[in-house]
């Protein structure tokens, strides 16, 4: 859509067009048998005409391309790019051109122009051309507002306008989920649908930790020295198809032990996605700050370090315990092992932990054994702090395999 501020005839004409990709052309075959009335006439007007492929002509896809007939469809992180040309249509010299092209979206008015110096004068049937460039960062309604001022040979200034208005849409719809495992690591699942109408090529989705965390992607299996893709080795995205990626977030060591400063964080970083479309035109989308809830740890945590996945059964083994404190107070801890149905602990009950700082951990080797096979819980830990005389009780503490040894039983 556009508008002339003036009605009077200006001496200057603007012209304003959207620089875009070529599409392949395409047409419609038509066909028919041999024996069929036309006979050969369809096939020889489809190998007369220069649009298809010589030795393929009922394919649609021609070797020709095809300008845009229209504005088209322009998406959220895509690059806008125009092509502005002001044209003297007079047969007068025209003096001090400023041609000057904004854009105005919801929140913010843009400048868009190469240069803002005027041009000295400008001849009769000269023009003056400009490429403007503007990544899209936000969706919605778009103004391109095109201005251009002059003088002419009488010493008249003069001035007009044009707009061009245009929607931005959404190319992708991006949902998150959070999975916090029993240690201090973190899951990412994000789920990436493509709400265009035609297919992507996913050049790049990667996950941009904050300065806690360190990431590991899970979305590539080991195949000899290089890993392959869970997607295979042609990244395309359909129409309205959706793709789940994973990834694995780590404290990074100086705040591993920080087990406050941890349990506060709720920033994880922000994805970063790059797909190309037809003829590798580029897009870029980068998400705000992914927030998670903070899990709540309550005064004490208990994590297991390390617990085999197969125990034998009646036969001790061996786990490593980490206990954390997460209040802002000095505990002073003692730890009780009891008994339940299946689980048993080997060692004294009421055993004094000592004292444990705010933030401290305390790693301990405990050993248990299971009296039934199967998938059993460990279960039966109760640390009581004495100074308050507030106890903290832990089950399903962690699951082991138990099986026995002369029989061929699975979990």
């Amino acid at each position: 859509m556009d508008v002339n501020q003036a009605k009077q005839e200006h001496l200057l004409a603007l012209k304003v067009m959207r620089l875009t990709k070529p599409t392949l052309f395409t047409n419609l075959p038509v066909t028919c048998e041999d024996r069929d009335l036309p006979g050969d006439l369809f096939a020889q007007l489809m190998r007369e005409d220069p649009s298809t492929i010589k030795g393929a002509e009922t394919l649609m896809l021609g070797e020709m391309l095809t300008l845009p007939q229209n504005f088209g469809n322009i998406f959220l992180g895509e690059t806008f790019s125009s092509y502005i040309s002001v044209h003297n249509d007079s047969n007068q010299v025209v003096k001090d051109i400023l041609v000057k092209a904004d854009l105005q979206t919801s929140s913010q008015r843009l400048n868009l122009s190469a240069s803002n110096s005027a041009v000295a004068e400008l001849k009769p049937e000269c023009c003056i051309d400009d490429v403007i460039h503007h990544e899209v960062k936000e969706i919605g309604t778009h103004i391109l507002v095109c201005a251009v001022s002059y003088t002419s040979q009488f010493g008249e200034k003069l001035y007009f306008r044009k707009f061009f208005k245009f929607q931005v849409l959404k190319p992708l719809d991006v949902k998150t989920k959070f999975y916090n495992a029993e240690t201090d690591e973190v899951f990412l699942e994000a789920q990436i649908q493509n709400i265009t109408t035609s297919p992507m090529f996913m050049e790049k989705v990667s996950l941009e930790p904050s300065m806690m965390y360190n990431v590991t992607e899970l979305n590539s299996v080991a195949s000899g020295d290089e890993g392959e893709s869970t997607f295979g080795k042609m990244s395309y995205l359909q129409p309205m198809d959706t793709r789940q990626y994973l990834y694995c977030l780590k404290p990074k060591p100086e705040y591993a032990e920080k087990a406050g400063v941890i349990k506060g964080v709720t920033v994880i970083g922000k994805l970063d996605i790059v797909w190309k479309t037809n003829l590798g035109e580029r897009g870029r989308l980068q998400t705000s700050q992914l927030q998670r809830m903070a899990p709540g740890y309550g005064d004490i945590r208990l994590s297991l370090e390390v617990i085999p996945d197969t125990v034998n059964l009646e036969e001790p083994f061996d786990i490593v315990c980490k206990i954390t404190n997460c209040s802002e107070r000095t505990m002073d801890l003692v730890m009780e092992m009891c008994n339940m149905r299946s689980i048993h602990w080997c060692g004294v009950s009421g055993r004094q932990l000592g004292k444990l700082t705010p933030g401290a951990s305390l790693s301990l080797l405990l050993t248990v054994f299971s009296s039934e096979q199967g998938l059993q819980s460990i279960s039966g830990l109760r640390l009581t702090d004495t100074f308050l005389k507030r106890t903290y009780e832990y089950d399903d503490i962690a699951q082991v395999c138990v099986v026995c040894p002369f029989m061929s039983n699975e979990c």
